[in-house]
């Protein structure tokens, strides 16, 4: 499908400097806005279809948002630089990166708002990413949180439960599961592969909270809380299952902003 799977856009944040802590939705919302200027019929479809598999909806693309210089506080970031970068990724070249390119080019700007609060982002420019090479072991950063779950009972009713660290042989089965289903979608065919994760254990001793809640939607009807992890990891296994994970995003909700992540290269 290509070499070029990730775009890293330099955006430009216009006269308002906060934003909320919780952007999440509203920079997936402008990207299907942007993917709509380069493709109606492609954008709607993902929005609300998506890739099926077993009857469970995927979309195939994950982003990540880096801010040059920022300060956070309880429920907003604010810039202390006007610029800051979007990471967008996707298998699906010919459908998803193409029409998105094209449509960072018909609109070269996005609105959004959160609690009343509007801000303007230009595009300043684009650029595509090489893709990295993948080993049977692999070092990874997390540019957004990974998110993992499973539903447990409590207080007699089953809810989602977001795993953690500790949670050790349930990450290894559910990221595994997660990536065959995204390798079969992407290449309409199965693989037998698996992954083990490690977390990188100098940063857990530095960093023993690495936890992160985030709200989706956190001004809309439906409001949802999820937990995701935000620590380097080690990826131990099939290299065709690392290579999806880099394309689609690793966990869940990746297309809300969530399991995007860099190779660390270690000979430099």
């Amino acid at each position: 499908m290509g070499a070029f799977v990730r775009l890293k856009i330099k955006l430009y944040a216009k006269d308002n400097k906060i934003i909320p802590y919780n952007y999440q939705y509203q920079f997936s919302s402008a990207l299907y806005l942007l993917l709509k200027f380069g493709s109606k019929e492609f954008s709607e479809f993902l929005h609300n279809q998506g890739y099926k598999l077993n009857g469970k909806p995927y979309k195939l693309f994950s982003f990540a948002v880096q801010f040059e210089q920022f300060t956070s506080q309880k429920n907003y970031i604010t810039l202390e630089s006007p610029y800051l970068y979007l990471y967008v990724s996707s298998p699906i070249v010919d459908e998803f990166i193409k029409n998105f390119v094209i449509g960072t080019f018909e609109r070269t700007f996005f609105y959004f708002s959160s609690g009343g609060n509007e801000i303007k982002f230009l595009i300043n420019n684009m650029e595509l990413l090489p893709q990295p090479d993948f080993e049977t072991e692999t070092k990874f950063k997390l540019l957004s949180p990974l998110v993992l779950s499973t539903v447990k009972e409590y207080n007699g009713k089953l809810s989602p439960y977001y795993l953690r660290p500790e949670d050790k042989v349930d990450i290894n089965r559910i990221l595994t599961n997660n990536l065959l289903n995204k390798y079969e979608l992407v290449n309409n065919r199965k693989t037998d592969g698996k992954v083990e994760l490690e977390w990188d254990e100098n940063y857990l001793r530095k960093h023993p909270r690495i936890t992160k809640k985030v709200t989706i939607n956190e001004h809309g009807r439906n409001p949802v809380d999820v937990v995701g992890l935000v620590a380097p990891f080690k990826l131990k296994g099939d290299k065709e299952l690392m290579k999806i994970g880099y394309e689609c995003g690793f966990g869940e909700k990746n297309s809300m902003g969530f399991g995007m992540a860099e190779v660390i290269h270690t000979r430099q």
